[in-house]
């Protein structure tokens, strides 16, 4: 590929134009051959570790917890919308693999770190101080928009279907629902992160 006929893509920007800009942040391939990548514009042409080392100055207080008993393939989004908002970490409670498909790469830039069970989750919850709070419509959850969001606190989702397991449950310091007006009783799991993230940054992000 040279650079007077770039390849086209549906987004991203094609090799720079002019001298080079000068900073350690910049990937000389990307200068050279463009960048595709699904990112902002302020991160084109930089190195993953560049753009990973910026979020890490301004992450959010929050961070993502989801079991994974059963492989659930709403792991990948959810991973995808912690790193939309800006999440401190997601946790992967259980099964060590979960796929990656629907993070779409973002699981490049977001941390992720893994779990063996709830106990040991929750240990790391309380060492670090964090309340845990339950997203399922359990019997005394409340509806998000009126729930407490601390500024520093781990949300917890469970798996699409059985939602959160009883230890879970038994580990969690609040319980949060999102209201639904139709004739379903849940929502996608996926869908619910990404509500109650934005929620908390509605109230908490500057």
């Amino acid at each position: 590929m040279s650079e007077e006929t770039p390849e086209r893509s549906t987004h991203g920007v094609g090799p720079w134009q002019g001298e080079w800009p000068e900073g350690d942040w910049y990937d000389p391939e990307l200068l050279r051959e463009g960048d595709t990548r699904n990112v902002i514009d302020r991160y084109r042409y930089w190195t993953m570790e560049a753009i990973v080392a910026d979020l890490d100055t301004h992450r959010h207080a929050f961070h993502v917890a989801i079991e994974n008993w059963q492989h659930d393939m709403n792991i990948g989004s959810i991973v995808r919308s912690a790193n939309a908002f800006l999440a401190d970490t997601v946790h992967i409670i259980g099964r060590r693999r979960w796929n990656r498909r629907g993070a779409m790469v973002t699981d490049r830039y977001q941390h992720v770190v893994h779990h063996e069970t709830v106990e040991a989750f929750a240990a790391w919850a309380a060492s670090e101080n964090l309340p845990i709070l339950a997203v399922d419509n359990v019997g005394d959850a409340k509806p998000v928009d009126k729930a407490e969001l601390p500024k520093r606190c781990v949300m917890l989702f469970g798996q699409e279907g059985p939602g959160l397991s009883p230890e879970a449950l038994a580990a969690a310091d609040a319980f949060i629902e999102i209201t639904q007006y139709g004739s379903t009783r849940s929502i996608n799991a996926s869908a619910a992160g990404a509500i109650v993230m934005y929620e908390w940054c509605r109230r908490h992000a500057s």
